[in-house]
């Protein structure tokens, strides 16, 4: 049963009162100028380690990592089965690379000072492991793919 309010009592009710917008509140207008936008931009996140390149047939795979700052090259999933031979370990040793065995990878720090020479060093030192690895599995070695 609902009770009407006789005109003698006061109303339960409180006025509202008209909201201002905020000029945070504001829709922008379309033409936005370019320092407005650079101030919107979201950073896209990259994976980290991210793979630079994948021989599956010779088990090898070059990643490197921002955030580590290191080239680094693993062979299968890093088991003792998955350990190369001693010439390629001797190969990976003379190009500056040293075993991980925490991450169970070949890495090699990157300065920032010679940054590019080294990818390009890791990238030549893949190419020539996945080669001696297949020519050990006696497997035809067509051009590696990047």
């Amino acid at each position: 049963m609902s009770r009407k309010r006789t005109p003698d009592q006061e109303s339960t009710e409180t006025p509202t009162a008209a909201v201002a917008e905020s000029p945070a509140t504001e829709a922008k207008p379309e033409g936005q100028s370019f320092v407005e936008k650079v101030g919107q931009r979201k950073s896209i996140s990259v994976p980290d380690p991210f793979g630079i390149a994948t021989d599956t047939v010779a088990g090898v795979r070059l990643f490197e990592s921002r955030q580590d700052r290191q080239m680094a090259i693993k062979f299968g999933e890093g088991r003792p089965e998955d350990k190369p031979s001693q010439a390629v370990i001797d190969t990976m040793k003379g190009a500056g690379f040293r075993w991980n065995p925490v991450d169970r990878i070949w890495a090699h720090p990157v300065r920032s000072d010679s940054a590019m020479g080294t990818r390009i060093d890791a990238e030549k030192l893949y190419q020539d492991v996945c080669k001696m690895i297949r020519q050990e599995k006696g497997i035809e070695s067509p051009e590696i793919p990047f």
